[in-house]
């Protein structure tokens, strides 16, 4: 039998303690914050093994990271507002219930768009360890201000010059 795991309370939210299954919600857990957006991955200290989850609100103009390509699937719906994703350099315009499927290797990113913010549900899988990630330089991502200047598979150079994430607390008014 799987136990239920403890919820434990930070400064920031409940995050899990320990292995097992929990209910947790959004606007209870512990949250982060950077330049880019704020989000949620339900996460403790440890990671989940197999797929990655958040939620994550975005500002016209904030993106859910760098244009880039990964190893395992990843898929996005988007919950409320208005978004543009940026798909191996192509330009699509997403609205509320909208679904996107990234197979692995596709180029993406995501970005919010329209006149308030916006809020996508992430899901991936965990890659393989010995194949990452890659940021192409993307001329469509550009435009945006979300792709690399130059190629690499260093998430530091992706994202050099930026703040590491602050641990925050769920503010009113982000989660419909």
């Amino acid at each position: 039998m799987v136990p239920e795991a403890r919820l434990e309370e930070t400064e920031t939210g409940l995050v899990p303690a320990g292995e097992g299954w929990f209910v947790l919600n959004a606007r209870e857990a512990a949250w982060q914050e950077d330049a880019l957006a704020a989000y949620c991955t339900f996460e403790g200290e440890r990671r989940f093994p197999q797929i990655g989850i958040n939620v994550s609100v975005l500002e016209p103009g904030q993106s859910l990271g760098r244009y880039h390509a990964e190893n395992a699937q990843e898929d996005f719906l988007i919950l409320a507002g208005e978004c543009v994703l940026i798909v191996e350099d192509e330009v699509r315009e997403l609205k509320a219930w909208d679904f996107v499927h990234c197979p692995p290797g596709t180029a993406h990113i995501i970005v919010g768009a329209g006149s308030g913010r916006s809020v996508v549900l992430a899901v991936g899988a965990r890659g393989l360890p010995d194949q990452g990630v890659v940021y192409p330089v993307s001329e469509a991502a550009a435009k945006y201000g979300v792709s690399v200047e130059k190629e690499t598979t260093k998430p530091a150079e992706a994202y050099a010059g930026m703040s590491r994430p602050a641990q925050v607390a769920y503010r009113e008014g982000w989660l419909p």
